[in-house]
C-alpha cells in the first residue's frame, strides 16, 4: 500500500502484523489469548523470531542451505532475529563432529545466529513439562513395544487403546521416575501422550513423548537415560524461545495438530507454524538415508565428495557461499510439497558468482605437442596476461592484476584443438590454417607427424611475429615449456558430471520405482593426470578459485600440494541447458 514511490519499512512491523504473510492450515486450538500475546510482545519487543533447527545427525546439504537462507533471510528482512538451534534429542545418531560442522557451514554461508542453542539444554524443563502432563492425565507410561504400537496403528481408527492408557496418575508418575532412574531396559517403557486415537490425523494417535536410550549424549553428557522425542521437544522449545514463525518443510504439515495440541495442553505461547516446499535437485539425492548409503557403500569418496550436494561437497567442488545463497534466493519458497530444480540452475548461480572471483589461467588437459619452427630452440619470450578481463571492471572487479606466461619453441595445445582434416565449421587448427595462441601470437600449421595409427603426435607451425595475419575465429589456450628443454608443470584435474543418469533417481522414464543405485552415472568422475600448467600454479593454495580459459571454473582441492597440484572442475563456462533452466 501507500503512495506511489513510497516503501514500507518492514523492520518497523510487529511480528503479529506479519502473520498474514505466513499462514498455514488453521487449527482450532492454535490460538493465543490476548494475555499470552501481550506477554510475548513484552518479551520480544514485538519483533520476528525464527530459527534454523537442524538435528546434528549428519552433514547438511543444499536443502538445509535453502532453509537457512529463508529463516535467516526473512528474519533479517523484517528486522528480527534467528536462532541456530540444535534439535539434539537422539544421542544414538548425533555426534559432536556434526555439531561443529553445522556451526562452520552456517558461518561459511554468511549467516549470523542471534543465539546458538541446544534443545538438550532444556532437558530438565522438558521433563518437568512431561510430569505436568501426567498430573493432568494427558500422558501415561506405556509398556507396549515399538512393534506392538506400530501394528496397532495399522488398524487406524479401529485400533485398541494401550492397556496402560487409563492407569492411575500416581502409577504413571512412579513409572516415569523409574524410567528416568534406569529401572527399565530400552524398549520396555515409553511415555505417551493421551491424545485422540479416533482422530483423522495419525499424529494424534497417542504419540510417544519419551523413550529410554542408554547412550551418552554429545552435548548433555551421561546425566539422562530418558530422552524426549522430536514431536514432544520441537514445539515446546519453539515456545520457550519465543519463536514467532516456526517455518519447516511440507512433510511436517500433518504435525500441526499435535504441535498445537501439546502447547495448548501446557498453556504456553503458540508460535505461528508455516510450511514450504522441500527442495530436490535433478540427477542427485538429498535424502539423508540415501546420502549415507552412498558414502558407507563407497559409491562416493566421503561426505565431502564434490559430486554430492552436501554443503561440504559443494564447497569442495568449488561453489562459493554467494553462489549457493543466490541459488536458494532464486528458488524462493512455495507451498508445493516438493520443488524440483534442474542442476543447471544451481550451476548458473554458481557461475555468476565465480566469474567475479576466479583469476584467468591456462591449463591443457590433453596435451598435443606444437613446435614453432621459426623460433630458436633456445629462445624464450614472456607475455603478460590479466587476471580478469576489462569487461568485469564495471562490476567492480579490478583488471589491473596480471600474470606472466612464458613462450618457447615447444608449446602444448589441447588434442581436440587439432584435426588433420576438418570442415569450415571447425575453428581449431588444421594444416594450412591460422589460429591465435591466446594472449600471444598467431600460428599457421605447416605439417604434422602421426603415429602408426594415424594419431597426431607433433604439429609444426610458423608464428606470425610480424602480426600480419588477422584471426577472427580460432583462439586456443596453450601451455609452453617454461624453459627450453624443460617440461611444463604437471597437474591433476578432476572432471565431474551428474551423479545419476536419471533426472529423478529412483524412477524410470515412466515414473515407475527402480533401485536408484542402478542409475548411478559411471562417468560422474573422470580423473585427468598429466595435464600441463604454468609453473606459478604450483603455488595455488587449497581453497583457491580459477577460471581455466575455455575449460571452466576450477577449485584447488583440499588435498592439493605444490608438488601434486589438484584442481576440481566446479562447472564448465556455459551449459546448453542454461536457457531451459532459467525458464524452469
Amino acid at each position: 500500500g501507500g503512495e506511489a514511490g513510497s516503501e514500507l519499512d518492514v523492520s518497523k512491523l510487529l511480528a503479529e502484523d506479519l502473520l498474514s504473510l505466513f499462514s498455514g492450515r488453521e487449527i482450532p486450538w492454535a490460538k493465543n489469548t490476548e494475555d499470552e500475546i501481550k506477554a510475548h510482545r513484552e518479551r520480544t519487543g514485538g519483533l520476528m523470531r525464527t530459527r534454523f533447527p537442524p538435528e546434528p545427525n549428519g552433514y547438511l546439504h543444499i536443502g538445509h542451505a535453502k532453509a537457512m537462507n529463508f529463516n535467516f533471510g526473512v528474519a533479517k528482512r523484517f528486522g528480527g532475529v534467528c536462532y541456530l538451534r540444535f534439535d539434539d534429542t537422539n544421542p544414538e545418531a548425533e555426534k559432536k563432529e556434526y555439531i561443529d560442522n553445522i556451526i562452520e557451514n552456517v558461518k561459511f554461508l554468511g549467516h549470523e545466529p542471534w543465539k546458538i542453542t541446544y534443545s538438550s539444554d532444556s532437558f530438565q524443563k522438558l521433563y518437568d513439562f512431561a510430569v505436568r502432563l501426567i498430573n493432568s492425565d494427558r500422558a501415561f507410561v506405556c509398556h507396549m513395544t515399538g512393534e506392538q504400537i506400530k501394528e496397532n496403528k495399522k488398524l487406524k481408527k479401529e485400533q485398541k487403546p494401550s492397556p496402560w492408557r487409563d492407569r492411575p496418575i500416581a502409577e504413571s508418575l512412579r513409572e516415569f521416575d523409574r524410567m528416568r532412574r534406569g529401572f527399565y531396559a530400552e524398549g520396555e517403557a515409553t511415555l505417551r501422550l493421551k491424545m485422540d486415537i479416533t482422530h483423522d490425523n495419525p499424529n494424534m494417535w497417542d504419540i510417544v513423548a519419551y523413550r529410554i536410550i542408554y547412550k551418552e549424549h554429545p552435548h548433555a553428557g551421561d546425566r539422562w537415560c530418558v530422552y524426549p522425542t522430536y514431536d514432544f521437544t520441537h514445539c515446546i522449545i519453539d515456545s520457550l524461545e519465543d519463536i514467532t514463525h516456526s517455518c519447516c518443510t511440507m512433510e511436517f504439515e500433518n504435525r500441526r495438530e499435535s504441535y498445537y495440541w501439546l502447547l495448548d495442553e501446557l498453556s504456553i505461547f503458540k508460535p505461528n507454524v508455516w510450511e514450504y516446499g522441500r527442495l530436490n535437485i535433478e540427477s542427485n539425492v538429498l535424502s539423508k538415508r540415501k546420502l549415507k548409503q552412498l558414502v558407507m557403500d563407497n559409491h562416493v569418496s566421503g561426505w565431502d565428495d564434490p559430486r554430492l550436494l552436501t554443503i561440504n561437497g559443494l564447497r569442495r567442488r568449488g561453489f562459493t557461499a554467494e553462489g549457493i545463497n543466490a541459488f536458494c534466493a532464486a528458488m524462493g519458497v512455495s507451498r508445493s510439497i516438493v520443488v524440483w530444480a534442474p542442476y543447471e540452475r544451481l550451476e548458473q548461480c554458481g557461475r555468476q558468482a565465480l566469474n567475479l572471483v576466479s583469476p584467468r589461467r591456462m591449463v591443457v588437459m590433453d596435451p598435443l605437442k606444437l613446435v614453432i619452427t621459426n623460433m630458436d630452440a633456445k629462445e624464450r619470450k614472456v607475455f603478460t596476461c590479466r587476471d580478469f578481463p576489462e569487461t568485469l571492471r564495471e562490476l567492480g572487479v579490478s583488471s589491473e592484476r596480471a600474470f606472466e606466461v612464458p613462450l618457447t619453441s615447444v608449446v602444448y595445445i589441447e588434442r581436440k584443438d587439432f584435426r588433420a582434416k576438418a570442415n569450415k565449421k571447425y575453428f581449431g587448427l588444421t594444416p594450412g590454417k591460422t589460429v591465435r595462441l591466446l594472449h600471444a601470437v598467431a600460428v599457421t600449421c605447416d605439417r604434422f607427424d602421426a603415429d602408426a595409427k594415424g594419431r597426431p603426435t607433433v604439429v609444426y607451425c610458423t608464428a606470425d611475429w610480424a602480426r600480419e595475419k588477422v584471426v577472427k575465429k580460432g583462439f586456443l589456450h596453450w601451455v609452453s615449456n617454461p624453459e627450453p628443454g624443460k617440461k611444463p608443470l604437471e597437474v591433476t584435474v578432476n572432471l565431474y558430471e551428474k551423479l545419476f543418469t536419471a533426472e529423478r533417481p529412483g524412477q524410470d522414464d515412466d515414473g515407475e520405482k527402480v533401485d536408484y543405485l542402478t542409475q548411478l552415472n559411471p562417468r560422474s568422475l573422470t580423473v585427468r593426470r598429466g595435464c600441463y600448467a604454468n609453473a606459478d600454479m604450483a603455488s595455488a593454495k587449497p581453497g583457491g578459485h580459477f577460471q581455466f580459459e575455455r575449460l571452466g571454473f576450477f577449485y584447488v582441492d583440499d588435498a592439493s600440494t605444490s608438488k601434486k597440484p589438484i584442481f576440481n572442475r566446479t562447472m564448465e563456462l556455459s551449459s546448453s541447458r542454461d536457457a531451459k533452466a532459467v525458464q524452469r
